[in-house]
């Protein structure tokens, strides 16, 4: 529909004035308020037909009548010079987003499920989010009402089995159509959706499915930045009370998944409640990623303060723009003084150029990392060796490696490879290469692969790590080789 021209607009706002119930002073006062810069007389005497406005000013009254017949649920609206973008969605398929937007602006935490229930409603659809355990073992039903219901195993359930594979699955059992849709926060997992709809065929429906993507993409935002202003999120995810090096630690992690066009890293920690002496960072841009692990001495509070004082140091550096070299000499010194000279932690960092896949590193007495090359391990990186941060820094060398497309890169604490059974017999590294060479097979995403390797240590160890134990993954994929979205 074209705009009307001047004249004509003139006399379809006066008509829809007269319907919105509004003194001049009250439409002047809501004109003002949307930035108008005309008087009451000025408009008072446009409203009398006696002169003229500006377009864009006209507009601004338009859009103050029509705001107020919203209120009263007018049907006549006043029309604007020219076309204008509709300030809520004209149709149902965006209604839970905005919902959601609008609805979390100053909610707390626990409001969230109330909300996500509602944007379900506005498109007919049955919203029950389910949320992760830090752990990664269950998925915790996240519910506005008292009893939320049970958790469901990862590794045993539809509802998992979309968690793990990160794909949209429909179910139809017992007469209960429903779609499971992974909760996710960019490619970090954060749990999943149940979307329950009035019949099988609705599942198949293309435009319910994206709309339930959506839902599902904003509702692992929305978790991530709630839970760091309030609680109520995080009580659903953790099933253990945390100790005072655990808390420390995870206040200092970054996401334990992220990713950029060709380039996807994971990581994860046990024991996840008490952890203390390891940790890891990266950071990602359009060319580089930077990864760095770290394993502090002991297991104790002081293991925590070693470690948060090179995750620090480390960023500290990093974003002054410095390279390798000059990461690990600032964390050696910075230890060295803070802790003293007999005080240290071992270390990887790594440079990969994303563009040509060209990597470097440096190795502070840490376990040599794997690189995995179609789907098995084909070399420890035995380069880059330095002495244990807080120990002098010794002569400072740079191991360099050339990826190729698809290849994984594994960094890993010695909890890993030194956990124990009941016998005393070590993981080793032999069993973390048949491990990662059986899970390449399957072809999980990173994300999964490195929950499945961590339950694997925890069996082979009963169950109860005497050590940290850390795994950081990540893939490089040549992006000249990725296929463009259309």
């Amino acid at each position: 529909m074209s705009a009307p021209d001047r004249d004509g607009q003139q006399r379809e706002i006066l008509l829809a004035y007269r319907h919105a119930d509004l003194t001049a002073e009250q439409l002047w006062t809501r004109y003002f308020a949307l930035r108008g810069s005309h008087d009451l007389v000025a408009v008072e005497a446009y409203l009398d037909g006696v002169a003229e406005l500006p377009p864009h000013q006209c507009d601004l009254l338009a859009q103050a009548v029509n705001e107020r017949l919203d209120e009263v649920s007018w049907t006549r609206r006043a029309p604007y010079s020219r076309t204008l973008r509709p300030s809520r969605p004209r149709d149902d398929s965006l209604a839970a987003l905005v919902h959601l937007l609008e609805g979390t602006e100053l909610a707390p935490p626990e409001r969230l499920a109330h909300l996500v229930e509602e944007a379900g409603r506005l498109i007919g659809v049955g919203f029950s989010p389910y949320l992760v355990d830090y752990a990664q073992q269950y998925l915790h039903p996240l519910s506005a009402a008292g009893d939320p219901g049970p958790p469901l195993p990862i590794d045993s359930t539809l509802a998992g089995r979309a968690f793990r594979s990160l794909e949209v699955l429909p179910a139809d059992s017992a007469g209960s159509p429903c779609l499971w849709v992974p909760l996710v926060d960019g490619v970090e997992r954060i749990g999943v959706l149940r979307a329950d709809v009035a019949d099988e065929d609705t599942l198949q429906d293309p435009g319910l499915r994206a709309q339930c993507r959506w839902t599902a993409l904003l509702i692992g935002h929305l978790v991530v930045l709630m839970t760091q202003y309030g609680d109520g999120l995080d009580a659903v995810r953790r099933r253990r009370d945390r100790t005072v090096p655990g808390e420390l630690i995870w206040s200092l992690l970054p996401p334990l998944t992220a990713g950029v066009d060709g380039f996807v890293v994971t990581g994860v920690l046990e024991p996840r409640h008490a952890v203390a002496g390891d940790a890891f960072d990266y950071s990602l841009s359009d060319t580089t990623a930077l990864l760095f692990i770290v394993d502090a001495v002991g297991h104790d509070l002081r293991s925590g303060h070693i470690a948060a004082t090179a995750l620090a140091t480390h960023r500290s550096a990093r974003r002054a723009g410095y390279g390798l070299f000059e990461q690990a000499r600032q964390i050696d010194e910075t230890i060295a003084a803070a802790f003293g000279n007999a005080i240290f932690a071992t270390a990887v960092f790594v440079e990969v150029d994303l563009a040509t896949g060209r990597m470097r590193y440096i190795n502070a007495g840490h376990p040599e990392p794997l690189l995995m090359r179609g789907g098995r391990v084909v070399k420890r990186l035995i380069g880059g060796r330095r002495a244990a941060l807080g120990l002098g820094s010794g002569e400072l060398v740079v191991g360099e490696e050339q990826l190729q497309p698809d290849d994984w890169l594994v960094l890993y604490t010695d909890g890993i490879t030194e956990a124990r059974n009941s016998e005393g017999e070590f993981f080793g590294e032999a069993r973390l290469a048949d491990f990662l060479r059986r899970e390449a097979s399957a072809g999980y995403p990173p994300p999964e692969t490195v929950r499945r390797l961590i339950q694997a240590v925890l069996t082979h160890h009963d169950g109860s790590l005497q050590d940290d134990a850390t795994v950081l993954l990540a893939r490089w994929t040549d992006p000249r080789n990725l296929i463009p979205k259309g």
